[in-house]
């Protein structure tokens, strides 16, 4: 049996300001939700396994030939990997999840009666499936909140929101979020810290200190701070070859 994240200890006083950050986060991606093209519980992950290393927009090229060449757990099953390998082909390290989703989707059928399960140590029976892409599977697909999926981006985040300590690994920031937000959150949480990560927080390249979250919450962010957003606005004069001097005041 996996052993659940043991939770971090937290005051009073942290936990308040992630509910505030909670709520921000509601008001600004209140539609935020998983990116990944699927119709069924086996789709999700499927779909998932082959996003290892890759981006959600990849996937969802490459999936729908795919889902329709096998449309249930049996066809996978009943397949190769190397049937499944040219509808995956564009994705990185496609013979490895080829081999992956034959073999998770096989183990479904012969020791789950053709159904994903739905426990955590069930799926991390499965070949291609660790912690993260279990998360994924049970938070969306069946909405149970068993823990919080903690990408590139959540961990990146939850850094710059001084949600976790910028030396946590992935495991150390799950069991911060987990111990931070209430249970019923975590699911969607993950969904909106992704989609400020893609959206406003990105990785490097641009200062985002003017967005409401990260002006309000990213006192622990590693990029230049410049809350009046003059420096951003220069950048756009300077990009279009425009030499007008600002006025003062």
């Amino acid at each position: 049996m996996a052993a659940r994240p043991q939770p971090q200890r937290v005051g009073n006083e942290r936990k308040a300001r992630a509910a505030k950050l909670l709520q921000s986060l509601e008001i600004h991606y209140a539609d935020a939700h998983c990116e990944l093209t699927y119709t069924s519980p086996h789709e999700l992950l499927v779909a998932t396994i082959l996003s290892a290393q890759t981006t959600d927009v990849n996937v969802n090229k490459a999936t729908p030939a795919l889902f329709k060449r096998f449309p249930t757990p049996r066809d996978y099953a009943d397949s190769t990997p190397e049937e499944i390998e040219p509808f995956v082909k564009t994705l990185g390290f496609f013979r490895n999840k080829a081999k992956s989703v034959h073999e998770s989707m096989k183990a479904i059928c012969e020791r789950f009666g053709g159904e994903v399960p739905r426990t955590m140590d069930e799926l991390l029976t499965l070949r291609g499936v660790a912690r993260k892409t279990a998360n994924v599977v049970l938070g969306n697909a069946f909405d149970i909140n068993e823990g919080v999926v903690v990408d590139t981006h959540v961990e990146r985040l939850s850094k710059r929101l001084c949600l976790a300590p910028k030396d946590a690994n992935v495991a150390t920031v799950e069991r911060y979020l987990m111990t931070l937000f209430p249970r019923e959150s975590w699911c969607k949480l993950s969904h909106m810290l992704i989609w400020h990560g893609r959206r406003a927080c990105k990785a490097r390249g641009k200062c985002c200190a003017d967005h409401e979250i990260c002006k309000n919450f990213g006192d622990c962010c590693d990029l230049p701070r410049d809350n009046s957003g003059d420096a951003r606005r220069r950048k756009t004069v300077k990009k279009n070859g425009k030499s007008r001097k600002r006025a003062e005041g």
